[in-house]
């Protein structure tokens, strides 16, 4: 939420939901480039097709795309499809092998693993319900690969059971937050920002990608900012709301802001926040185009917010779609008003 806003009496132009519309879906911005630089499709495309003479291809820090190579012909390869070339020590077919392992032999809960290109080895997540016996049956697969698997420890327990405000990441790369979970009788769904869901058809409750949330069936966005992806297990859905502090927020209805209210709004990078509403029916120019009918607030929000939860008390009120400003210094957050979402997609919160 870089730019600032125009003051209108009726209307605010802002540049780009801050980074909340876009910045926090495609990490870091591209800065120096080469004069043909290779898309991250292109960069990933070219890895494929250079077999086990690469593992993979990323977004170095300046957003320049590198593909990992075994061999110098390769290296000239990549380089001449404008992409970076690294040399690494193992290629595609040793990562597969190492990772047919763990599929394997591991079948334990509170595990995960992943190919990081970066490091050219296989990551093995483990939370902290992994101890003893268990521990050391991952510790025994990941010795077997030669240095290909490494582990590393979780802060907190790996659940695929996620509350409102909390991260949710996009096939393809990028975060956004949960808003509120949803029903239409027995049939599960979670609503968000459009601005994300615009973005990836699949959605998961990891940065990995390796459990799946769900799948999007609906977007509207510009127009609307309101998305809604389902379930992919109904299990997974909790009618509540993170408050960031190892508790959650019941959320028994959706309502109608009012100017003045006091509200609170959670998100997957700056936790839960409190405001006050301080406009309806805004409408808001984004640099994507534009966006009628939202809640203005003085709540704060940062990249990776978007979507999360509006509420007051246990109503919900809200998606957060964009705004300017930080959560250091302050700022104006503008939110989608929840009940259009759900009339639109003939669902309720539960």
């Amino acid at each position: 939420m870089r730019p600032t806003r125009s003051t209108l009496r009726h209307a605010a132009t802002i540049a780009v939901a801050g980074s909340l519309v876009v910045g926090s879906l495609i990490g870091a911005p591209a800065q120096a480039a080469p004069a043909s630089p290779a898309s991250p499709d292109a960069a990933t495309a070219l890895a494929e097709r250079l077999g086990d003479r690469s593992a993979g291809a990323y977004a170095d820090a300046s957003g320049k795309m590198v593909v990992t190579v075994t061999d110098a012909a390769a290296a000239r390869q990549v380089t001449a499809n404008g992409a970076t070339p690294k040399l690494v020590k193992r290629g595609a077919a040793e990562l597969a092998r190492a990772t047919s392992e763990l599929d394997r032999s591991i079948t334990i809960a509170g595990t995960a693993w992943w190919t990081d290109p970066v490091t050219n080895q296989v990551v093995v997540s483990v939370d902290p319900t992994v101890t003893g016996a268990k521990l050391a049956k991952v510790q025994a697969a990941a010795a077997k690969s030669n240095g290909a698997v490494r582990i590393e420890a979780e802060a907190g327990v790996l659940s695929t059971r996620i509350s409102g405000g909390q991260a949710i990441y996009a096939g393809g790369g990028g975060r956004c937050s949960l808003g509120f979970n949803v029903r239409s009788g027995s049939t599960y769904y979670f609503l968000t920002a459009g601005h994300c869901t615009n973005i990836s058809a699949s959605w998961y409750s990891n940065s990995a990608q390796t459990s799946l949330l769900g799948s999007r069936t609906g977007s509207s966005f510009p127009g609307n900012d309101y998305g809604i992806v389902r379930h992919n297990n109904a299990a997974n859905a909790s009618g509540d709301v993170s408050l960031y502090n190892g508790t959650v927020r019941d959320i028994t209805a959706a309502g109608n802001a009012t100017v003045g209210q006091s509200v609170q709004r959670s998100g997957s990078t700056t936790g839960l926040r409190s405001g006050s509403v301080t406009a309806l029916n805004a409408t808001v120019n984004y640099a994507e185009g534009r966006v009628t009918g939202l809640i203005r607030t003085n709540v704060c929000a940062e990249p990776g917010d978007s979507g999360g939860s509006l509420f007051s008390g246990s109503i919900a009120l809200g998606l957060t779609s964009g705004g300017n400003g930080n959560c250091r210094l302050g700022g104006t957050t503008y939110f989608q008003p929840v009940g259009e979402a759900l009339s639109a997609y003939g669902v309720s919160i539960f």
